[in-house]
């Protein structure tokens, strides 16, 4: 009986909670809060918000509802930075999330049905902290929703690192690490750590995109990268996954990180040995933490700060105000827009004094008196800055009035910027800059002029962008990146998106096993095929009936041959249409030119030649004979006059010219061919005397009349010896194309 009543005051208890969060939800207006209107625009809304943000932070506003007022400035920017989800509140009143709720709700009664009537317990179960909204309040002004992730965590992770737990309702992993967790976010976040909580039930986008699919999760982010901690919850192993986090190259220190672009950080043990003579020359006390800070001068500190409570802000302070050298060089186009910031209002001018120097192994005398002046300086409004115009000559000459005086030489310029595209207003000392009194006087009297007078700088210029002095080269940015791909990918796949990652890595194993089954499969049937069949034993080729049979075995280069024999058909108006004018696309005939007297001694040549590509389908072999069709050729070789020249009808060899031993390569579908010509044998070239230089056989009838007693008929040996060469730079696509409009009648 009593176990009835409690189900029914249990009952009535969830009922009451909902209709009291559904009145609270039905009464919060986030353009009230916010205080704009509701045709405000975006930048209207985020400025609202920074403000209100700002005045009602938890750790800057110590009003007691602080916290719940910054909550509901944080909810009410979220739901009017998204288009969607404000159309909907402007439509419905809500921003379509009540179902979404009201459904988890239901789950959770359901759950808790379930569990009631299964066991049984005690009245100190409802001080149990099962949602997360009821329990401490530590996590609330950390909680983080997905816009302010990527506009401002991911960004600021470059100064310093965070460490984020994701949470969700009914976590009892969760319930369980909390009081690790406040202890280990109470001494982190006092030396700088940011700290965030996501709530997985309400930020669903943001723990997906930060890969967490279980909760209790913890991660890190520094430098826009994603670790996950895997160890157990411990406060010493959530400390040493912190310094895990920062590069090893640096101390163990957060404002080392911060400040890792512009200093550069080391500390001393006064305990050990050795250290008592660097205290003793700097007067270090060695029972107060000290930082002392060197800039140009390397054997005497530029400041110094001692304090026996030394907080992370005032170290913040000391380190900002010393972030610059006195003459700092400038490197890069950034630095120039921090040293020497564009004028804001005439209460704001930054006036930077500029040294134009040549760089030197060790310090000069121009310069020393610089660093020496720009000690001496008192004024807030005056920046001391060198550049090396070696380094920089768009940039010097465009301060430069005349370069052939400051050739060599040093020159100082005074100059204010107008605007960020770079024009500036400027003088430069007449004289180059020697670093004597009488310079120190002349730049000084400018400077006590400017400060009555800004009409001083009268020269205007647009200066160009500096060149990134220290930027790496492109190989090892190149290295820098495919190392961080490398990385990330490897904890993507074995840490952080194993789930994510499965389908990818099912598709690959999936491709591989496919692709190595096909090879092995081929394998084994192309040894069957070679069992099967058996090469040519003889070694002599014959035509018959069409089928040239090559007279021994070559080594394959393309594709093994299926056959024992070269297929050879002849060209005549019988075949031509179907073996050239209608050939398939991506079909090739290659066509051998003989006459009879060498047909039998050009076919056997031909066919060993380009018996090794005959296992290629679209490969066709045909002869043509020279007595019958030599128009149909000359015509063709009118179109490759680089090649071969047109025949010239006067000419009294026209018809002697040997064209016996070329090889056409016919692309019937696109209109193509692609010409070899046979090489010359060794003893004709010999015989040939100064003829040699003429081109084969095309000239070999004009030379006849020179040389007809020294050579018989042309040797058909070493025609065709170059012919496989031919054959493969054809397959690879590599050989020149003469195109033709038509193809001719084979009369």
């Amino acid at each position: 009986m009593e176990v009835k009543k409690l189900s029914i005051s249990w009952q009535f208890l969830i009922v009451l909670v909902l209709i009291l969060q559904i009145l609270s939800a039905l009464d919060f207006d986030p353009y009230r809060v916010l205080g704009v209107s509701r045709t405000a625009s975006q930048a209207d809304i985020k400025k609202a918000y920074k403000k209100l943000a700002r005045e009602w932070h938890p750790d800057k506003n110590k009003d007691p509802g602080a916290e719940d007022k910054f909550i509901q400035i944080s909810k009410a920017y979220e739901i009017l930075s998204n288009e969607e989800k404000r159309s909907h509140y402007d439509h419905y009143g809500d921003a379509g999330e009540s179902q979404g709720y009201q459904k988890q709700q239901q789950q959770r009664e359901h759950r808790f049905r379930h569990f009631h009537e299964n066991f049984y317990f005690d009245e100190s179960f409802f001080q149990f902290p099962f949602n997360s909204e009821r329990r401490d309040s530590i996590d609330e002004k950390y909680l983080l929703h997905f816009s302010h992730y990527v506009n401002e965590v991911v960004p600021d992770s470059f100064k310093k690192p965070y460490l984020i737990k994701i949470t969700s309702d009914w976590c009892f992993s969760c319930i369980h690490i909390e009081p690790v967790w406040k202890e280990v976010v109470q001494e982190l976040e006092g030396l700088g750590v940011g700290i965030g909580v996501v709530h997985a039930g309400y930020e669903r986008r943001l723990a997906h995109h930060l890969g967490a699919h279980s909760t209790p999760s913890i991660l890190g982010i520094i430098n826009g990268k994603i670790s996950f901690f895997h160890n157990a919850v411990v406060s010493e192993n959530l400390r040493q996954f912190v310094e895990s986090l920062l590069p090893g190259n640096l101390v163990e220190k957060l404002t080392a990180f911060a400040h890792k672009d512009y200093l550069s950080f080391g500390y001393v043990y006064v305990g050990l040995r050795g250290a008592e003579e660097m205290t003793r020359q700097y007067s270090v006390n060695v029972y107060t933490p000290t930082i002392l800070i060197f800039k140009e001068h390397i054997h005497k500190p530029a400041d110094v700060i001692q304090a026996r409570g030394m907080k992370r802000q005032v170290i913040d302070d000391f380190i900002t105000q010393n972030k610059y050298l006195l003459a700092a060089r400038l490197t890069s186009q950034k630095l120039f827009h921090e040293l020497c910031p564009v004028k804001r209002s005439h209460r704001q001018r930054k006036y930077c004094v500029v040294l134009l120097t040549v760089e030197a192994t060790k310090l000069s005398k121009p310069f020393e008196a610089f660093l020496s002046f720009a000690l001496a300086n008192t004024q807030d409004t005056v920046r001391f800055v060198h550049v090396y115009s070696n380094r920089q000559q768009e940039f010097a000459s465009t301060l430069l009035p005349d370069s052939d005086t400051f050739q060599g030489k040093s020159a100082v310029s005074i100059l204010e910027r107008r605007n960020t595209a770079g024009r500036v207003v400027y003088k430069t000392l007449e004289d180059p800059w020697t670093g004597s009194e009488s310079d120190k006087f002349i730049l000084l009297g400018y400077l006590d002029q400017l400060r009555k007078d800004p009409a001083l700088l009268s020269s205007e210029a647009v200066l160009p962008d500096l060149t990134d002095e220290l930027a790496p080269i492109f190989l090892l940015r190149w290295l820098y990146s495919a190392s961080d791909y490398i990385s990330d990918s490897w904890d993507s796949v074995f840490h952080n998106n194993w789930r994510e990652m499965m389908p990818l890595l099912s598709l690959v194993f999936s491709a591989l096993f496919i692709l190595f089954g096909t090879v092995i499969v081929q394998a084994f049937s192309d040894s069957n095929e070679e069992r099967e069949s058996s090469p040519p034993d003889k070694e002599e080729a014959r035509e018959k009936t069409g089928k040239t049979e090559p007279s021994f075995t070559k080594e394959p280069s393309s594709k093994i041959p299926k056959k024992g024999f070269v297929e050879v058909t002849e060209l005549t108006d019988l075949t031509y249409t179907s073996n050239l004018v209608r050939l398939r696309p991506g079909h090739m005939n290659v066509v051998l030119i003989l006459s009879n007297s060498t047909k039998t001694s050009l076919l056997q040549k031909f066919a060993l030649e380009v018996y090794s590509f005959t296992g290629s389908s679209c490969l066709h072999f045909s002869f043509l004979s020279l007595d019958k069709h030599r128009e149909w050729l000359e015509y063709l070789l009118e179109f490759a006059q680089d090649a071969a020249p047109i025949p010239n009808q006067y000419d009294k060899h026209f018809m002697e010219r040997d064209y016996t031993g070329y090889v056409l390569a016919l692309n019937g579908h696109k209109k193509y061919f692609c010409l070899f010509k046979p090489q010359k044998a060794v003893e004709e070239e010999e015989a040939m005397g100064p003829c040699s230089d003429f081109d084969s056989s095309l000239h070999l009838g004009e030379c006849r009349g020179k040389s007809s007693s020294g050579l018989g008929p042309r040797p058909i040996k070493g025609k065709l010896s170059k012919l496989s060469l031919w054959m493969e730079r054809l397959l690879e696509g590599s050989l020149q194309r003469f195109y033709i409009p038509s193809w001719p009648d084979l009369d």
